[in-house]
């Protein structure tokens, strides 16, 4: 007797495929049984309440807000808007390469300093005060002036 040419292998792929095209057959029946064609206008309508939430239902008009266009704004900051005038300490500050960090003394965020932003020469230790830029890579001190510097 002749053994069968197809292998377990082709049988089981085979097999596995017809599932496929019945379970692919089944849902598309299923789609089709439950598709609710015909709906009028007002049953797809969505809504959105005063707190942003989807719903069926129209907001009722006496929750109704009064906005005026000129409080809306529209648009992104620039990028180098300054903060109002900080204080702090030098941290760390190297002249050779010409920069340093403060740590700003109500935040205790260390915040970058170059020394083409100094008004006047630094170093270590100094309490300065200093305004807040927000450059590339984050907060850059501008307009730095030596306060006072620690008694030696």
């Amino acid at each position: 007797m002749a053994r069968s040419k197809e292998t377990f292998n082709k049988r089981d792929k085979q097999q596995k495929r017809l599932k496929r095209q019945s379970d692919k057959l089944q849902k598309k029946e299923e789609r089709k049984a439950n598709a609710k064609k015909g709906k009028s206008l007002e049953e797809m309508m969505a809504y959105i309440d005063e707190n942003g939430n989807i719903t069926d239902r129209p907001p009722d008009p006496r929750n109704k807000k009064v906005i005026n266009v000129e409080d809306i704004q529209i648009g992104i900051p620039e990028g180098n808007l300054r903060d109002f005038t900080r204080s702090g300490i030098v941290q760390f500050f190297n002249t050779e390469k010409g920069f340093g960090f403060i740590m700003d003394s109500v935040s205790r965020e260390k915040i970058f300093v170059h020394m083409s932003n100094l008004s006047e020469p630094v170093k270590e230790l100094d309490k300065v005060t200093f305004e807040v830029e927000v450059g590339d890579r984050g907060p850059i001190a501008v307009n730095v002036k030596s306060v006072t510097s620690p008694a030696s």
